[in-house]
């Protein structure tokens, strides 16, 4: 017995150390991260359930339909966060120091700069907006409804300044640092929320103001620590801003922006579509359905968190037998995902009842939905990274473009005949046309990409 516990943890430790420096690096990222990701679906297990007993499921649905709302003008970040992370990391794989700190700069002056004006423009139009209107709600008092929205928008535009720091992280290979943020955030929002629970009534305005706070807090504590430590030579300054920079940064970050608006309306809308054409208690359903199957995505995620920025440098470094092996691994991976998904559907109605009891019940069909809708995200996905990776995001655009035409005709068609699960099969039936990015990345790591596949 004590020999075959030797076995075990010699091979861990050589688990560890087995490997170039970029795939142990992964290793070490995606085990952290693992750990990282069980904290978080077990607080958004328990978060759900608190947060419907702290203010019943109408106003649960519509804190999730506003939150919807408000997510849309985070395209205002014109994608420069993803766009400075494959400009950092080929500066990082260059070791050219100075570009990378005026990277950095340039971009944190542009975003402060944009969400600026972001925010006062909705300074001024927030008072003139009809909230109550625009949630589909009687229950909520249209001036609580303005207030709250003045409140969760000035965090969120703060939230998504600072939380650029994750992308330092991410630049290198070490997205677990970037997304412990997420989790200490949930904790102290859940151990917050059981506090109000026991001691007060529920209160929108309260809920919105501690889930808004809290991980802008979080963030710049986190900031804090980076640029005064471990990344101190990156840290942004007045000096290095650079606005010459900016058309390369824009360059790329352009087409993640457009990428991250496909994102933003195929999820952010379907909240409103349900919340408009069924009711707010809908988008709750929608929202436990898709939480619960997206445990089994969360973990693939996990696993390409460190893929991207690994990509970038494989690619500059033109190093082709580690893409095509590692994109090998990756697809195994993926199946072993599905699997998982597939057990979630046999047992969600038993999931549901553990999770959150009688309080709200979801159809099978909703869940059958999710399944295949998840499925395929899984499969998907790594080719997704790949791409991001190497910034080839031309095609992937065109594909993008097309989504955004038939999603919103087909999920309101669809959500009248099928009723919530309609909206999962609109963003499936759009999910599909992305095969040919799988056709794509094989073209990319085979050397035979050219044209609009090389773009």
């Amino acid at each position: 017995m004590h020999k075959k516990f030797d076995f075990i943890r010699l091979y861990i430790q050589q688990f560890f150390v087995k490997g170039n420096e970029r795939s142990i690096k992964a290793k070490k990222n995606i085990v952290a991260s693992f750990i990282l990701q069980a904290v978080s679906i077990v607080v958004g297990l328990l978060y759900v359930p608190l947060l419907i007993d702290y203010l019943g499921s109408e106003e649960y649905g519509i804190w999730l339909t506003l939150s919807s709302v408000i997510g849309w003008f985070s395209f205002f970040d014109l994608g420069l966060g993803n766009g400075l992370k494959n400009r950092l990391v080929e500066a990082l794989a260059k070791n050219d120091i100075e570009l990378a700190k005026e990277y950095v700069s340039t971009t944190y002056a542009i975003l402060a700069l944009v969400f600026a004006g972001v925010l006062l423009l909705f300074f001024c139009i927030n008072p003139f907006l009809d909230w109550a209107k625009i949630l589909n709600t009687t229950s909520v008092e249209v001036g609580k409804l303005t207030i709250l929205a003045q409140v969760v928008f000035t965090f969120f535009i703060l939230r998504f300044i600072f939380q650029l720091v994750g992308i330092i992280y991410s630049a290198h290979q070490m997205p677990a640092v970037a997304n412990a943020t997420g989790p200490i955030g949930n904790i102290i929002c859940l151990l917050i929320i059981f506090i109000l629970l026991k001691t007060s009534e529920g209160s929108l305005l309260v809920l919105g103001f501690v889930l808004s706070a809290v991980p802008v807090l979080v963030l710049i504590i986190f900031s804090f620590i980076a640029f005064g430590k471990r990344y101190k030579k990156l840290r942004p300054s007045f000096k290095n801003i650079k606005f010459k920079h900016s058309p390369h940064l824009f360059s790329l970050g352009v087409k993640f922006f457009i990428s991250q608006i496909a994102a933003l309306i195929l999820f952010s809308t379907s909240n409103i579509i349900i919340a408009q054409l069924l009711n707010p208690n809908k988008v709750t359903q929608y929202n436990i359905a898709f939480k619960y199957f997206s445990i089994s995505f969360m973990v693939i995620t996990i696993v390409l968190n460190p893929i991207w920025a690994a990509v970038t440098d494989a690619y500059a470094r033109n190093d082709y037998n580690w893409l095509k092996s590692t994109l090998k691994k990756l697809n195994k991976c993926a199946i072993v995902f599905i699997a998982i998904a597939a057990i979630q559907l046999a047992f969600s109605d038993f999931a549901y009842d553990l999770w959150i009891g009688s309080k709200v019940k979801i159809p099978f069909a909703l869940s059958l939905a999710m399944f295949f809708d998840i499925a395929w995200s899984s499969f998907s996905a790594p080719y997704s990274s790949f791409i991001n990776g190497f910034g080839k995001l031309k095609l992937g655009l065109c594909i993008v473009w097309f989504r955004l035409l038939i999603f919103v005709p087909t999920a309101i068609y669809l959500t009248k005949i099928l009723g919530v699960s309609g909206i999962v099969w609109a963003s499936l039936i759009g999910k599909i046309f992305t095969i040919i990015g799988v056709i794509q990345v094989n073209k990319i790591i085979n050397k035979k990409a050219y044209g609009i596949w090389n773009k």
